[in-house]
């Protein structure tokens, strides 16, 4: 006969049957606990006033069962202890009968020594016992004491804790423990990473992507982030679901994979929601990423001045703010954990608040940069230099471009997001003109709101460029969809209406005998290059000088005295090259913008007049 251990003393004989009843219960591999074996603890410990403990194998049978006091459980010894790598393979499933879900001092002491799966406690409400709630604990690595950290989740419905997709939890801690005790680096490990692409409602043809082509620059990103994409799984619905975006069903299976294949990360190649984040964890077990978070991460690792710093802090703040309560059972964080009645409700609060006050400081600070650049801009349109921004899809060759036009030696590099903080160099045009050349951070389909958002100070140097290079990948199949994505984030921005030059880079690419590049060579105020071999650059610069010659105009003006702040207008808007005073006025020889002729057109005037 199977023993109830503890504290039976004034237990009657018929509540220690139900206890032996205990033992009948078989969870499913991949449960954390199930809500009938959890209403079955609650009961009978709102029935007799005490603690109620059971031991669970990964397969799923209860193999003890122990009965406390109303305030503790003395929990029996473990046989069959395993490496330091490995957790025990016994989680701990007790109750509280104060109600509270939260792990106490000791139930953290516990699952420390026993080195358990995770100790769960199941917080017994009054006087319905049904609404109890579930939290739980888990070891997620060591310190640099070498002592096991642990971290808490909860508090749960019984229905969320059913949903937990458990063994994932463990393989995961298990594959740190054993990274951190073999001395491998967790920061320089790399993570395997499954990626999830779904099309719903038309949503990749409406951008002319296949969904193929779209997870597979999503596959671009990861290694770029520095994951190793292990699998790609793909999905066609009529419409996202609310709860888990695949469906429910889908991310079991995809739960089943990760387990079997030691998966660390899923990517999605959307955005979800906080609570479809959290949902997707919760039945996972692993980190689950969407595009927008990976490319912040990407964004993180480049930038490198404090003014891009500042910009990617502050669009990853105005990310993770909704997500706090969604930050699931990720194992992300080491140590801490997501809150629970009470102080964890407050400490929420206090995060958001310091998030908010955080996301305020940023922007302040951006302001003065910005306030900083308008200064510059200023003073360079008072000087008349010209000003060209390089825009294009990332990786299209926009920083190799800027090297060899101004013999620079910025970094470049055959990856996605190489460069993110903008560069300015001199340019020197074959009219002996001179013009300011800038390197902007290169756009991709689907670029995060917040990254528009919080470079904006950044991209008004493509707003207030006189001529845009837009360089296009003309050897990437996917060249003109990714021409329409710049131009809708050029549009975005308020940037569409400018004077665009199309520069179609990597000529030295494309096939012999393709045709393309002469057909595009023939587009208006279109060159074909190669950025790299210096093929046709100085046909480059020849369409920028006269690109620039439209737009800047040397004239003579001749203002009446009773005019004169127009003079002072011609000296703010322009150059004054020369300037003399006439009996009938002030003359000036002033170079400005074409665009701003028209101000002046009454007062033109001949150059030999006196």
């Amino acid at each position: 006969m199977q023993e109830v251990l503890g504290n039976l003393k004034g237990i009657r004989n018929s509540v220690i049957e139900e206890l032996r009843t205990l033992y009948d219960f078989k969870l499913s591999s991949g449960q954390l606990v199930t809500a009938e074996l959890a209403l079955k603890l609650a009961d009978i410990t709102e029935f007799i006033n005490r603690e109620v403990s059971v031991y669970i194998t990964r397969s799923g049978q209860v193999i003890s069962v122990c009965v406390g006091s109303n305030e503790a459980v003395e929990l029996p010894p473990l046989e069959g202890r395993r490496g330091s790598s490995r957790l025990s393979g016994i989680r701990c499933v007790h109750t509280h009968p104060s109600g509270a879900p939260a792990l106490s001092g000791v139930d953290i002491s516990a699952l420390k020594a026993n080195r358990f799966d995770c100790m769960v406690a199941i917080g017994v409400t009054e006087p319905d016992y049904t609404q109890s709630t579930v939290g739980f604990g888990m070891i997620v690595g060591l310190d640099e004491n070498e002592q096991y950290l642990v971290e808490n989740y909860g508090p749960l419905t019984m229905a969320e804790a059913e949903n937990i997709y458990f063994p994932n939890l463990v393989s995961t801690v298990e594959r740190i423990l054993e990274k951190q005790t073999n001395g491998a680096s967790l920061a320089q490990a790399q993570e395997r990473a499954i990626l999830v692409g779904m099309e719903y409602n038309g949503s990749m043809s409406v951008l002319g992507w296949s969904l193929e082509d779209s997870v597979e620059e999503l596959k671009q990103l990861a290694d770029t982030a520095g994951a190793v994409v292990i699998n790609r799984f793909l999905q066609r619905r009529p419409k996202p679901d609310p709860a888990f975006f695949i469906g429910k069903g889908k991310v079991q299976e995809l739960a089943l994979y990760v387990q079997q294949e030691n998966i660390d990360l899923c990517i999605f190649d959307d955005e979800l929601t906080p609570a479809q984040q959290r949902n997707i964890e919760q039945a996972m077990g692993i980190r689950v990423l969407d595009r927008t978070a990976l490319i912040l991460d990407i964004f993180a690792q480049r930038a490198h001045t404090n003014e891009g710093k500042l910009q990617v802090e502050l669009a990853q703040l105005q990310y993770m703010l909704p997500r706090i309560m969604g930050k699931g059972l990720s194992l992300s964080r080491l140590g801490g954990g997501i809150g629970t009645r009470g102080p964890g409700e407050t400490k929420l609060e206090v995060d958001r608040r310091r998030i908010r006050d955080r996301i305020a400081y940023i922007k302040d600070c951006i302001a003065k940069v910005k306030s900083v650049r308008t200064l510059h801009r200023q003073g360079r349109n008072k000087a008349q230099v010209p000003t060209i921004s390089l825009v294009g899809y990332t990786n299209a060759g926009k920083s190799t471009l800027l090297n060899t036009l101004t013999n620079s030696d910025i970094y470049a590099q055959d990856q996605l997001f190489a460069t993110l903080d903008p560069t300015t160099r001199q340019l020197d045009l074959p009219d002996k003109q001179q013009a300011i050349l800038t390197d902007t951070v290169g756009f991709i389909q689907r670029l995060p709101h917040q990254l528009v958002a919080a470079f904006q100070s950044t991209l008004e140097e493509v707003v207030e460029a006189d001529v845009l290079l837009h360089v296009i990948d003309v050897s990437h199949e996917l060249y003109k969809e990714q021409s329409n994505a710049v131009y809708q984030v050029l549009k975005e921005i308020g940037a569409e209406n400018k004077t665009i030059i199309t520069v179609y880079n990597k000529i030295d690419k494309l096939p012999e005998g393709s045709g393309l590049a002469e057909r595009l060579d023939k587009e208006e105020n279109a060159v074909c290059i190669s950025a790299k071999s210096r093929i046709n650059l100085d046909q480059l610069l020849r369409v920028i000088a006269e690109n620039l010659k439209l737009k800047s105009v040397e004239e003579y003006f001749l203002i009446p005295y009773s005019d004169s702040d127009k003079v002072s207008r011609l000296h703010e808007l322009g150059t004054v090259l020369e300037q003399d005073y006439l009996a009938e006025g002030t003359k000036l020889k002033v170079r400005l913008d074409a665009e701003q002729l028209g101000e002046f057109e009454k007062y033109l005037s001949k150059g030999e007049e006196n």
